[in-house]
C-alpha cells in the first residue's frame, strides 16, 4: 500500500527534539525527509549518550528513514545547490530564532519568490513575533511562563511537553493542513508554531474557569491537579505508588467500597488506608472493579507491559550498530507506515543529492 505521503519532500533544518520528531513522523507517513546538518559535528543530538555506534541512540530513535546532507550553510558558495533542492521541495522545517533563515539567504520571503508552493514551518518557543521572540529558553521555561507549571506542584515535569506536544504535534497537523490547503490553491505558506502558545490548549478549563467564574486555579487546588481525593497518587505501604481517578460517582462508590471508606472520605483518608498495603495487594483489590485505579509503572515495566506488547507498538525497528532497537511509538496509524526495518542516516551520506 502506497504510504499517504510518498512524493512529499521535507527538507529538515531542525536539531534535537521538536523539529526531527515532526519529521520523523512525516517519514514515518512516507515522506522523503533530507536533513541538513552542520559539516563535522551534524545535529547536536548526534554526541549524546548512550550511543549505538558513532551516534547517540536518541539520534537514531529520533531520524530514523531520513537521508543526511552536511553543508555550512555559512558558507555562500553551498547556497545555490541548497537552492536547487529547495525549489523542488514541498516542506521546509525550521526551529532557528527568528531571523536567522532570512540572515542566511533562506527566509520564506525569498524561498516563496524560488518556490511558490513551499510550505515553510518554523518552531521557535515563542514564535515569530512578540516582545520574547528572541529569548533563549527551553521546554520548563515555557511550561513555567504559560502558567502550566503553576497548576500542579512545582517540580519539572517528566515529559518534554512543550517540545512535543506544543512544538512536534502541531507542526505535524499544521503541514498536513497546509498540504491540503495547497492542493485546493496551490499556494504554500509559512506556519508559526510557537510552542509556549501551544500549552495553552492543555489548560481549556483553567482559562473557563479563570474567565467565567473569576476562579483562576493555582498550584494543586483543581480537580485534575490535586485538589480532590478523586484524582490524587497515593503512596502504598512499599514505597510505590497508586494513581487513583475515580472522578465519575460511580468509579468513586466502587473506589470507596473497595477500601472500605465512607463516600465523604477526605484526602487524608484516602492517603492514610492506601498507606496499609502494599501496591501489590491494592493491584489485587482493584483487579477487576471499576475504579479508575492503576499501580504507577517503571518505564521498564511500561516497555513489557503484555498490553502494549499486543498492541505492537514496539513491533517497529531501528536499525543501528548496536543491532536492531524498538523504534519510537508515534502516532501514525499501522495502515499508514511500512513495517519493514529503516536505519538512520550517517551525517552527509546523501551528499550527492545536492548534484541532481
Amino acid at each position: 500500500m502506497k504510504r499517504p505521503l510518498e512524493g512529499v519532500k521535507v527538507v529538515d533544518f531542525s536539531t534535537l527534539l521538536p523539529g526531527p520528531l515532526c519529521t520523523l513522523l512525516l517519514a514515518e507517513a512516507g515522506a522523503e525527509v533530507i536533513k541538513i546538518e552542520r559539516p563535522g559535528s551534524g545535529d547536536e543530538m548526534r554526541t549524546y549518550t548512550p550511543r549505538v555506534g558513532p551516534d547517540s541512540v536518541n539520534f537514531a530513535l529520533l531520524n530514523r528513514g531520513k537521508r543526511s546532507i552536511a553543508l555550512d550553510l555559512k558558507d555562500a558558495s553551498s547556497l545555490p545547490g541548497l537552492l536547487s533542492l529547495l525549489k523542488n521541495a514541498d516542506v521546509l522545517v525550521e526551529q532557528f530564532r527568528p531571523g536567522v533563515m532570512d540572515r542566511l539567504g533562506l527566509g520564506y520571503d525569498t524561498l516563496k519568490g524560488l518556490n511558490p508552493g513551499l510550505i515553510y514551518c518554523a518552531i521557535t518557543g515563542y514564535g515569530q513575533h512578540g516582545p520574547r521572540a528572541q529569548v533563549a529558553a527551553h521546554d520548563l521555561n515555557y511550561a513555567a511562563q504559560s502558567g502550566l507549571l503553576s497548576l500542579g506542584a512545582p517540580v519539572v515535569p517528566p515529559a518534554l511537553i512543550a517540545d512535543i506536544a506544543g512544538g512536534a504535534y502541531p507542526a505535524v497537523m499544521n503541514i498536513l493542513l497546509a498540504l491540503r490547503q495547497r492542493e485546493r490553491d496551490g499556494a504554500g505558506c509559512k506556519l508559526d508554531i510557537s510552542m509556549s502558545d501551544n500549552l495553552f490548549t492543555f489548560m481549556y478549563w483553567a482559562l473557563g474557569d479563570g474567565q467565567a467564574a473569576g476562579a483562576w486555579p493555582g498550584s494543586q487546588d483543581a480537580l485534575v491537579t490535586g485538589g480532590s481525593p478523586r484524582y490524587q497518587v497515593y503512596r502504598a505501604a512499599d514505597g510505590r505508588f497508586v494513581a487513583a481517578a475515580p472522578l465519575e460517582e460511580r468509579f468513586w462508590e466502587n473506589f470507596c467500597s473497595a477500601l472500605s471508606i465512607p463516600k465523604n472520605a477526605s484526602q487524608g483518608m484516602v492517603s492514610e488506608v492506601i498507606q496499609g498495603k502494599t501496591s501489590e495487594e491494592w493491584r489485587k483489590v482493584f483487579e477487576g472493579k471499576d475504579v479508575c485505579c492503576a499501580i504507577v509503572a517503571t518505564v521498564q515495566e511500561a516497555f513489557a507491559d503484555p498490553h502494549f506488547r499486543a498492541r505492537g507498538i514496539f513491533a517497529h525497528e531501528v536499525l543501528t550498530d548496536a543491532g536492531p532497537l524498538g523504534a519510537v511509538p508515534v502516532p501514525i496509524a499501522e495502515a499508514f507506515r511500512d513495517p519493514a526495518p529503516a536505519g538512520y542516516p550517517r551525517l552527509g551520506a546523501d551528499n550527492a543529492l545536492l548534484k541532481r
